[in-house]
């Protein structure tokens, strides 16, 4: 699977060639702490002092540098498929190189990085469900009136949440029908290389 870059993407990536090798390793370790504790102009403005450019031209250096890893950590690319990727930005072969040796080294601390960031959602832990029903009201001697209760309890950081939902069965059957009709677009090719991808 080979990644697919903008043109701007391209473009910001296309300074890393106007610098030298350590210049990009460089770039790479901010890459990596840009991830782990977010942008610092501080950094940006330093470098761009070095190399006698904007901190705008350091910073979409960097952004496009992160992005670029960042991708390949994510669907966990092989080295051929990223070698490729980035063949069609037109470096050298030494650039390259290094690009790649700056994937390989940081592609793990990346993924758990990724990890980190996912927010955490909440999770099933149990149910319970009643099912009441009106026979009749003061106004109307003879209705049937359903309604499903549930309460479902979540789990969330440790902590445990209840909710607790109301509905008449004609939407509860809808419903039902709408979460099997998921599962099963899960089984189909399309969905399992999608999942597979995001391991």
């Amino acid at each position: 699977m080979l990644l697919v870059l903008s043109e701007e993407h391209k473009e910001h990536l296309g300074f890393l060639t106007q610098v030298d090798s350590a210049v990009v390793g460089e770039f790479g370790r901010i890459a990596v702490e840009f991830l782990r504790k977010g942008t610092n102009p501080k950094i940006y403005e330093g470098a761009a002092r070095k190399l006698n450019v904007s901190s705008d031209v350091i910073q979409h250096g960097v952004e496009g540098l992160t992005y670029l890893l960042t991708e390949g950590s994510k669907l966990m690319i092989s080295e051929i498929d990223f070698q490729d990727s980035v063949l069609v930005l037109g470096f050298s072969e030494e650039l390259n190189k290094l690009l790649l040796q700056l994937y390989l080294d940081n592609r793990k601390e990346i993924r758990s990085i990724l990890g980190e960031l996912t927010p955490k959602l909440p999770s099933y832990h149990s149910l319970e469900w009643r099912l009441d029903v009106q026979l009749a009201s003061r106004s109307l001697r003879q209705q049937i009136k359903p309604a499903v209760t549930i309460k479902l309890h979540l789990d969330q950081n440790g902590d445990q949440t209840t909710k607790i939902l109301q509905t008449d069965p004609a939407t509860l059957l809808h419903l039902i029908q709408q979460l099997e009709q998921a599962l099963g677009e899960m089984k189909t090719n399309h969905c399992r290389r999608i999942v597979r991808n995001i391991k």
